[in-house]
């Protein structure tokens, strides 16, 4: 039977004391609203995105996270990413590799991966989070893919990462 130490000032003091000190080294969370991002036209024809966080050279390791909005028609060929990713379709019906999936469908594709031929007859919302693979060691990509100007032609976009 374990024993219970009762709480106590002294004890309650030391805990706390324990705490700030581990916790100095940890950074604080960051908190944003997708109401405050521009939507950003991404690589892939019939996608934008608000992107709430993604790699920055000051924190490069920061997750690509944040919505794609896809108009009707959108579609991308299969290529290879090898960093890790979860989506969580929101809205509309997505066809992916072949496979149907519709609101409330959560993906995850683990690194390395070929994203499969995706396409969207409805259009929809994906939420995203692409992050450093833990086997591969490959961080996702922000800029130039999330961030663009100009839509390149599918054609002309690299598949192999």
């Amino acid at each position: 039977m374990s024993k219970v130490v009762p709480d106590s000032k002294e004890n309650n003091a030391k805990l706390q004391t324990e705490r700030e000190a581990t916790r100095k080294d940890h950074k604080p969370y960051i908190a944003r609203h997708f109401d405050d991002v521009e939507w950003e036209t991404i690589r892939w024809p019939g996608e934008t995105g608000k992107m709430l966080f993604h790699p920055e050279p000051e924190n490069p390791t920061n997750p690509n996270t944040g919505i794609l909005r896809l108009e009707p028609g959108a579609y991308h060929p299969e290529h290879y990413h090898g960093f890790a990713q979860v989506w969580h379709v929101l809205k509309g019906e997505f066809e992916i590799d072949g496979d149907e999936f519709g609101p409330g469908t959560v993906l995850f594709h683990p690194d390395p991966h070929f994203e499969g031929e995706f396409k969207t007859a409805t259009g929809g919302e994906i939420f995203i989070v692409q992050y450093p693979g833990p086997t591969t060691g490959e961080r996702p990509i922000y800029a130039g893919r999330f961030n663009m100007e100009k839509r390149k032609d599918v054609k002309e976009e690299r598949v192999d990462l």
